[in-house]
């Protein structure tokens, strides 16, 4: 679903931010990506989705290249930040609507996927406020309503569970379950190392750029903790 061949990206054209990274992510799985603060998570990560240009490699989503077909790669997934910038002067329901024309959803489809996410989430009656009135947290709620009701082939999420209560974040993590058993992929960075242990199928380690642990949570952690295994690597300065 997922491929990342090598990748290099510099910000200044000396150091570089991610250093010759590859890793793949198959159908059907959710894949934790985990890293410190400027460990180059959401560098990779913006790669991917095409919002940062990067200087070598190759990287694909369902095999189109997204340097050579950026528009038809980027129609395979959804990317939801950390911190999603929406368009404050809609109401809620108008931003679902925008979202729901430029990928052309049929209106009964749309308003069936709308209600069903937007009671889940429990924001239904505040679909009519303007999104300027909305806590972080729902505006982190809508942005998610508005991926889940795309069903894209690759769900992109940079820190998820941010600013959700404990309700709505085991509802994301049941959701993803959900899409993966649809044949679908989650790729979603966190510092939530609990909850990647229990929830991943497979991840990779950043550190400083580099690649530093790679394959099924099994493979990584061994009989260890998720965490002791990132501390240990942090640690050794890896």
């Amino acid at each position: 679903m997922l491929k990342i061949k090598n990748l290099i990206k510099s910000y200044d054209g000396k150091t570089n931010a991610v250093n010759n990274v590859s890793f793949e992510i198959n159908s059907g799985e959710i894949f934790g990506f985990i890293g410190h603060n400027g460990a180059g998570k959401t560098t990779t990560i913006k790669c991917v989705v095409g919002l940062l240009p990067f200087e070598k490699g190759e990287i694909e989503i369902n095999g189109i290249s997204v340097k050579k077909n950026p528009l038809e790669a980027k129609c395979q997934m959804v990317y939801i930040p950390d911190n999603p910038d929406l368009y404050d002067a809609l109401t809620g329901i108008q931003f679902l609507n925008f979202i729901c024309d430029i990928y052309a959803i049929a209106k009964d489809v749309r308003n069936e996927e709308i209600k069903k996410y937007a009671d889940m989430f429990e924001i239904t009656k505040n679909l009519g406020d303007a999104i300027s009135s909305y806590s972080h947290g729902m505006k982190q709620k809508l942005a998610l309503i508005s991926a889940f009701i795309r069903h894209p082939k690759l769900l992109i999420l940079d820190e998820p569970f941010v600013g959700l209560d404990p309700k709505a974040m085991h509802l994301v993590k049941e959701l993803m379950k959900e899409m993966c058993q649809e044949g679908n992929s989650v790729f979603f960075s966190t510092h939530v190392l609990d909850v990647a242990e229990k929830l991943c199928d497979r991840i990779a380690i950043i550190s400083h750029g580099e690649l530093k642990a790679y394959g099924t949570m099994e493979e990584v952690k061994g009989e260890e903790s998720l965490e002791e295994v990132f501390l240990e690597l942090e640690d050794r300065g890896e």
